[in-house]
């Protein structure tokens, strides 16, 4: 290797690390500035920093390559600068404290300047360099505090450990709060086996609300332990700000709906996000670890790991993607693998005359979710260029139902599928589907209720759902109704809600002019459901989501910038303030 090759190599390295040290001093400068958005209640700047956040990681991206250009013509390189590069770059990762972060932004640089076309291990690094040993820099990311003495002596040190610079509305009493609840969850044996309590050094930020998350170890067992905040305004002055604690949560299904794919990310700032994640991943051991690193914020490198998972469970399975059951939707080819837990969506070619809309209309609906508050009532939901499938595992009839729906994304080689432009999604059940198979009268009633619940949580995050078939809706195995399709999502301040004419005339909606933005949602009682029981019934729990008043009411609290606070743990946990 020449010199002048070896400097070239140097420099390029140089510059696609220098452009994820700046990425992540971004992400962290912006996460960091969450304690004083929740200090000081400004609820519209956390929204406008979700989204400055998300958007970072694209524009260091495009500088980087920018500047990489700036010093080598790319396809004019072989395949061995290639290699020589990532050895290179991989040689600077070796004390780097978010190495595994700094891999995905390569892949990104390189996916980037090869628009997607080179996904393989020698120019990208598709599978991981090294095998990450949890627990050597716990001490960095985790508090541990002495049982040996009182439970409020144990309490009293972890606040002490976690400054703010308002004060709490009534300390005395939420630590009054606090040891009652883990005096009822754990009995007198129980607190004397007590042997450590680690908490996060990080406060974890998200909406009006801010997470102390730890654990309680004891021989047997391991339970979650976290301390919800929120901010509470002075009666005397309203310009004063107080803490105050919420809750005590101790139950993983607590933690699990807190860390749910149908929420907004995270704002906990760490220097050591796989320790972090690696803790976390031993509170909740049913989650993957991709799901985690998403929850945080650091969607890309989520989406990393969830490949790499991918990429082992297909050695470890043998069952064929297939369609995916449920209604064939119209703007979407959804397909699955049944033995894992995503749903894979493609945008079709052509639209029916129904769906007035273009194909970039439903890529700038997704991107509106990814930026918005989902409040534990949207999926999430990840964007994937040039994803390949193995053919052999590809069934026969999903091939012809792809290439007859969306040929355009689709490319067929002897062993491969590839799919240009793909969202996975998690998997759940069809609402349309649940209610067909559900025998339980209660069961119905609770999967109805919720989908009123739902679409009103949608509303007071300013959203429109736009087409509310409830096959559009997905439950989850805990019973929650999520939303997950959205070609025709909009913001509420984009709608027209309008009454339908009182008349004896049977021809007055004939003659009713309506616009492309006019919606008259007492016709929505007509296609949310099916069945007329159905109907009824979601009617009696949530008749005013059928009614234009409901509406009007959610766009003038859009339209005044009111942030709603969505608790996203049951209720009756929390502390009579």
């Amino acid at each position: 290797m020449n010199n002048t090759h070896s400097s070239v190599l140097n420099k390029v390295a140089y510059l696609i690390l220098h452009g994820f040290d700046k990425s992540y001093r971004w992400h962290s400068r912006i996460t960091r500035d969450g304690q004083r958005r929740f200090e000081q209640a400004q609820w519209q700047e956390t929204q406008k920093a979700v989204k400055e956040r998300i958007a970072i990681y694209e524009r260091t991206l495009s500088d980087a390559v920018g500047e990489i250009y700036q010093q080598v013509f790319p396809h004019q390189e072989n395949s061995q600068f290639w290699l020589d590069l990532k050895h290179r770059f991989q040689k600077l990762l070796n004390d780097h404290p978010q190495y595994e972060l700094a891999e995905t932004f390569y892949n990104s640089v390189i996916g980037r300047i090869f628009k997607h076309q080179q996904i393989n291990d020698d120019m990208m690094f598709i599978l991981p360099t090294r095998c990450y040993l949890t627990g050597l820099q716990r001490h960095l990311v985790v508090h541990s505090f002495d049982t040996s003495g009182t439970v409020r002596q144990m309490l009293d040190d972890i606040f002490a450990q976690y400054h703010f610079d308002i004060d709490y509305q009534d300390m005395e009493r939420d630590l009054r709060h606090l040891d009652a609840a883990l005096r009822t969850r754990l009995n007198r044996e129980q607190l004397a086996h007590v042997h450590t309590v680690e908490m996060l050094k990080a406060v974890f930020y998200r909406s009006k609300s801010a997470y102390l998350i730890g654990r309680i170890c004891m021989p047997d067992e391991t339970l979650p332990f976290v301390i919800p905040l929120s901010v509470s305004e002075s009666t005397a002055d309203k310009q004063t700000h107080k803490i105050v604690v919420e809750a005590l949560l101790t139950e993983r299904q607590d933690l699990s709906v807190i860390f749910s794919f149908a929420r907004a990310y995270f704002m906990a700032d760490t220097q050591h996000p796989a320790e972090v994640v690696a803790f976390l991943h031993e509170l909740l051991p049913h989650k993957k670890k991709f799901e985690l690193y998403i929850a945080l914020g650091l969607y890309k490198h989520g989406k990393t790991v969830f490949y790499r998972n991918f990429l082992q469970h297909l050695e470890d399975s043998h069952d064929q993607f297939a369609i995916a059951p449920g209604i064939r939707g119209l703007v979407m080819a959804v397909f699955h693998l049944p033995s894992y837990g995503v749903v894979f969506k493609i945008i079709k070619d052509e639209f029916p005359e129904s769906k007035k809309i273009t194909r970039q209309h439903v890529k700038d609906c997704y991107r509106l979710v990814k930026m918005t508050d989902r409040v534990g009532r949207m999926a999430d939901t990840h964007e994937y260029m040039n994803f390949r499938l193995p053919r052999s595992r590809v069934a026969p009839e999903l091939i012809v139902e792809l290439l007859d729906t969306c040929a355009s994304s689709i490319e067929l080689t002897e062993d491969e599928v590839i799919i240009q432009h793909l969202y996975i999604e998690r998997k759940m059940t069809p609402l349309n589907i649940y209610l067909e198979q559900q025998n339980d009268p209660k069961l119905i009633t609770s999967a109805l209720n919720d989908l009123g619940l739902c679409i009103k949580q949608i509303a007071a995050a300013h959203i429109f759902a736009g087409d509310m078939l409830h096959k559009n809706f997905g439950i989850t195995r805990g019973g929650r109704v999520i939303f997950y399709d959205y070609d025709e999502i909009c913001y509420l301040t984009e709608r027209e809600f309008r009454r339908l004419p009182k008349s004896d005339d049977p021809y007055a909606l004939d003659t009713l002019s309506v616009g492309p933005t006019d919606v008259f949602p007492e016709q929505f009682e007509h296609f949310i459901v099916g069945k007329k029981h159905l109907k009824l019934e979601l009617k009696a729990l949530h008749g005013e989501i059928m009614t234009a008043e409901f509406w009007l009411e959610m766009q003038a609290q859009s339209l005044k910038g009111d942030v709603p606070d969505f608790i996203p743990y049951d209720q009756t946990k929390r502390f009579v303030n």
